[in-house]
């Protein structure tokens, strides 16, 4: 059963918790439910990747992350075989990458599918697009992702949008620019949604996954507290969220396969490493509980 969102759904804060509630308990998932893996975008500790990607890797393993998202491929760029070498050596797969709409247009999409192939990544998200937005412009995108989807589909390989919180803005009447991009779009383009810009545009996020089954192939996982929400830090697991709720749509409906920690902010001084750990044991102690 879907929920449909429309003008209503741009809820204050405390009335998109509220609705979480009516969700059925997180601890009655059946337990043939196959749980999610656990991965990193790498924006996250981006400056440590600059420094030494290797290294930061080898960081992210140790954590106990299953994969990672990229956001570029640093030293790699050229050298496909290198990076999987290397993941494979560190017992990481490739969740998911994020890479721009022109590296998946033209002659840059075969380039792409070869890749992405060879570090067997099969998710390839777009983090964001000029056009999405735009009434002139946002069914041209669409219709973009439409061929690309196409074109990536006999390869075992998917692409999809990642949103910021401009997507989650009234387009026409009742519905945001996502909505048009959703219905405008084939089934297998993945929506990776952002739940932690979702949260701070006052969306419920966790409507948005049981709106659009099957289409939360991959997820951002990040706290963003709306402003206004006092006492709060941008740390997964803060109260101010029913992080289980959102959890059970991904996994009842949502077909979510990854979800992906994102850390943008690096409360009480602490470096990115040890933010995006915290983040990453919450995430985990949530789903132990899920289970249990």
């Amino acid at each position: 059963m879907t929920h449909p969102l429309s003008r209503r759904d741009l809820l204050t804060w405390t009335a998109a918790v509220g609705s979480a509630a009516l969700l059925p308990p997180a601890t009655l998932l059946a337990q043939d439910k196959k749980l999610p893996l656990l991965s990193v975008q790498l924006f996250s500790v981006r400056g440590e990747c600059g420094k030494d990607f290797d290294a930061a890797l080898k960081q992210i393993a140790d954590m106990g992350f299953d994969g990672v998202e990229f956001a570029g491929y640093y030293k790699y760029g050229s050298d496909a075989a290198g990076l999987r070498k290397k993941l494979d050596e560190l017992n990481l797969k490739a969740a998911a990458t994020h890479l721009s709409a022109d590296s998946l247009s033209g002659d840059n999409l075969t380039k792409a599918i070869d890749f992405h192939r060879t570090i067997d990544c099969k998710l390839l998200i777009v983090p964001g697009d000029w056009r999405f937005t735009k009434a002139d412009k946002s069914k041209e995108y669409a219709d973009f992702m439409n061929r690309t989807a196409e074109a990536l589909q006999p390869e075992g390989l998917f692409t999809g949008h990642h949103n910021h919180t401009g997507e989650m803005t009234i387009a026409q009447g009742d519905k945001m620019w996502w909505d048009l991009f959703a219905e405008r779009t084939r089934k297998d383009v993945v929506l990776q949604q952002d739940m932690g810009h979702a949260m701070f545009a006052g969306i419920d996020p966790t409507a948005l996954v049981r709106k659009y089954p099957g289409r939360t192939r991959t997820t951002h996982i990040k706290c963003r507290p709306p402003k206004g929400t006092k006492g709060k830090k941008a740390f997964v697991g803060e109260d101010c969220f029913d992080w289980k709720g959102y959890f059970t749509a991904c996994i009842e409906v949502g077909g979510t396969e990854w979800l992906s920690v994102e850390q943008e902010e690096y409360p009480d001084g602490k470096s990115a490493m040890e933010c995006t750990r915290i983040s990453l044991d919450a995430t985990r102690r949530i789903l132990k509980e899920m289970v249990h």
